[in-house]
């Protein structure tokens, strides 16, 4: 089990925290350059991580799809120490590390980089306006976005009974994501832009990739790979 790379470079502390946000920050691309939802050809990559706090332990998962039929093409996983306390708007920095082994593994298999990766987390609606999709995107250069399972600190009007209906999560009256209905009479998923990914190309992409279930495939297939992972390296008789 590795600790992170760089990790007598890795922030400490909060304040040495936050000022890598501020400085990757400025790195984020609000245009779009993600594939065509349901492209032929293209590669959609599910990221999740896992955690055993007992035991110091993350597991990171990456699964790759094919864009058009959904077809798992490839998969990887990563364990690691955690990087980082548990603080509220800094998760990135427990779980980058080993999500960034994971997607070198992955890229290893498949010869080249996904063309986007969907997060289990937030982007752009982040009350820093940095969360994890946005973070991973600017490290990688790759498109990225944000799904998210729960809402975070932002507000939503009632939301549409309907699959594709959305209302806007606004904080300090800007749009920041957007809360959006995959299943008929379903409670909503969370979405966000993160890096060179436009926020209405996000909820194309999180409708193409959720066609029977409240949750993207990217994102079922990576939590139940890291939930595994991290199960294999439990002892023995242990739950």
């Amino acid at each position: 089990m590795n600790t992170p790379a760089g990790s007598a470079t890795w922030p400490r502390d909060e304040a040495e925290a936050l000022a890598v946000q501020d400085a990757l920050r400025e790195g984020v691309e609000e245009s779009d350059h993600s594939p065509r939802p349901g492209a032929p050809g293209s590669l959609i990559a599910g990221l999740d991580v896992a955690y055993d706090d007992a035991r110091d332990v993350v597991a990171a998962a990456v699964v790759a799809l094919d864009g058009e039929s959904l077809r798992v093409v490839a998969e990887a996983t990563a364990l690691g120490r955690v990087a980082f306390p548990y603080v509220p708007g800094l998760l990135a920095f427990r779980e980058i590390p080993a999500l960034l082994d994971a997607l070198a593994e992955l890229e290893g298999r498949l010869g080249r980089a996904p063309d986007l990766l969907v997060c289990d987390g937030y982007g752009r609606a982040h009350p820093r306006r940095f969360g994890l999709a946005s973070h991973l995107g600017v490290l990688t250069g790759v498109p990225s976005m944000g799904v998210a399972k729960n809402p975070f600190v932002f507000t939503h009007a009632e939301v549409g009974p309907l699959r594709g209906d959305a209302a806007a999560l606004v904080d300090g009256g800007e749009e920041v994501g957007r809360a959006l209905r995959t299943r008929e009479g379903v409670k909503p998923v969370y979405v966000s832009a993160g890096h060179r990914v436009g926020l209405e190309e996000a909820c194309a992409h999180t409708l193409s990739l959720a066609p029977r279930y409240r949750l993207p495939e990217t994102t079922r297939l990576a939590d139940a790979l890291c939930r595994g992972a991290l199960r294999a390296t439990r002892p023995a008789g242990r739950p």
